[in-house]
């Protein structure tokens, strides 16, 4: 496969050269990803790479977890790189794009080319050892003993982040079972240190690393006092659980590779600097990010602004849900601050108001029941609602790899059964909350160019047939109310906000 790489391009994470995005694993029992991991040594992938030596001579720090393992991940990489080394980070799913070619001359029926994960996993191992970085910080794709990432056998050390019900058709319906796949991560000695956990959770992770001699350590929370009045780089409360793993991952990578004195970094008192600066620096695409629309006019900035969150949990979605609700109340703040008001007949002027949408998606296999109701009634108690909710299909031509055209309306319709099923979810929980209101709609659109986009309609919700059409009666909606300024979340699928970010860097 050396002569793949150069067909190859994965975009970076534009803060670190050296990190590549993957693909999500496909949620299925007999997924590839879960092979054992002997499948992947017996194989003669690592082989035609020359990967065996150098996977172990790297200097591994590996996390996995329900939530939380990505910005852990994030957290790590930045800190050490502002420590001076040069570091590799591999994290998933693909935000923007993820294209890719590949030979199979080589592949036969032994010797089948792996699936796109490992793929992926296998030339983030190549890259790194290419680029001879001093650090790979590795972050599961799906559960943990079965990883594609799990051919680590000496890692530096490992991490446990938040643990809970995610991917239960796959890793098991309880925690027990959850913890005792992610726990799959642990190697005999090798330091692992992980956050609070619920009980039933904790007691398989302590038996896993006992039967491994593994030194298993509880991270606590980051005292935001350590941060000297600044803020950490990614937003919200639970950030801080992650920090607090991250700068553990970190002093005992340091120590252990001969960078520190044991014992040299009290998390109780304070931080070195290159801890601090890390912390507040960093940067993770697509989770609490707010992107105004760049394709209105100079004069229109403002009225149409995406807050982006990958959400997909119930528990991420609360999260989600008082993230959003605090962003838009400061920057409703800011606006009135600023003055902005939009003029009327004769002279007239009045300020503008805001009104929020929700655009969604989530995969079939998450529950909606769960989803949509954490977030309507965590919005609700800041007194946030949405006026309309706008459901797209889970993959479109848009979305395809290397699909750079839009849909247009003779493009073929995708199966929206299941944005139909969201919708009508949706419609039972707002009636629930509200009742049958009959407000006025404070956004309106001119439907002329809407009659096939717009699969269905009702009070409160509208499915598109894709996800580009969405945004074009956003961007209609924004250019025909002037008065309103609209503020979208967009949740439910980090595919769906990658897809977003794509078409508004276009």
């Amino acid at each position: 496969w050396t002569s793949e790489l150069r067909f190859i391009r994965c975009l970076p994470n534009p803060n670190n050269p050296l990190s590549t995005y993957t693909h999500q694993p496909i949620h299925s029992l007999h997924h590839p990803s879960f092979l054992s991991q002997s499948t992947l040594l017996n194989q003669p992938w690592h082989k035609i790479l020359d990967l065996e030596e150098s996977i172990s001579k790297m200097k591994i720090i590996h996390v996995a977890g329900t939530k939380g393992k990505g910005s852990t991940c994030t957290f790590t990489e930045a800190i050490l790189r502002n420590c001076g080394f040069r570091t590799g980070l591999f994290t998933s799913p693909h935000l923007i794009d993820c294209g890719y070619k590949r030979r199979e001359e080589k592949c036969t029926d032994d010797i089948p080319m792996p699936n796109l994960f490992r793929f992926l996993a296998l030339l983030a191992f190549k890259t790194f050892a290419a680029e001879q970085v001093d650090v790979a910080i590795m972050e599961v794709g799906l559960g943990g003993k079965f990883d594609a990432t799990n051919v680590v056998q000496t890692p530096v050390v490992c991490g446990i982040a938040s643990l809970g019900y995610d991917h239960t058709e796959i890793l098991g319906d309880t925690l027990a079972a959850i913890a005792g796949e992610k726990a799959g991560i642990f190697k005999k000695g090798v330091p692992a240190f992980t956050v609070p956990q619920p009980d039933e959770a904790m007691e398989v992770l302590k038996e896993k690393a006992s039967q491994l001699d593994v030194p298993l350590q509880v991270a606590y929370p980051l005292d935001s006092k350590l941060l000297n009045g600044l803020n950490l780089g990614l937003v919200g409360d639970h950030q801080y659980v992650n920090a607090g793993l991250a700068i553990k991952l970190c002093s005992t990578w340091l120590q252990s590779t001969g960078h520190l004195e044991p014992d040299s970094i009290d998390q109780n008192n304070s931080l070195p600097q290159q801890f601090i600066k890390g912390l507040t620096t960093a940067t993770l695409q697509g989770r609490a990010q707010i992107i105004p629309d760049p394709s209105l006019d100079i004069e229109s900035v403002g009225d149409l602004v995406f807050y982006l969150d990958g959400a997909h949990s119930p528990e991420s979605m609360e999260v989600c849900a008082n993230w959003f609700s605090i962003a838009i109340k400061e920057d409703d703040r800011q606006l009135k601050n600023s003055n902005d008001i939009v003029p009327l007949n004769h002279g007239e002027t009045a300020s503008k108001n805001s009104t929020q949408i929700l655009l969604f998606n989530c995969m079939s296999v998450r529950d909606p029941q769960l989803l949509l109701p954490r977030l309507v009634k965590t919005c609700g108690g800041h007194g946030v609602n949405f006026n309309k909710a706008l459901f797209v299909p889970n993959m479109s031509l848009y979305t395809k790899v290397g699909s750079t055209s839009s849909l247009s309306s003779t493009d073929p319709v995708a199966d929206l059964s299941w944005q139909l099923t969201l919708q009508r979810v949706w419609e039972n929980i707002i009636f629930g909350e509200r009742g049958n209101t009959n407000n006025s709609d404070p956004v309106s659109v001119d439907g002329k160019d809407y009659s096939e986009p717009i699969v269905k309609t009702c009070e409160n919700s509208m499915v598109f047939s894709s996800l580009p059409l969405a945004i074009k009666w956003l961007r209609d909606a924004a250019k025909q109310n002037k008065s309103v300024r609209m503020q979208v979340l967009v949740t439910g699928s980090l595919h769906l906000v990658g897809d977003v970010m794509k078409i508004l860097k276009r």
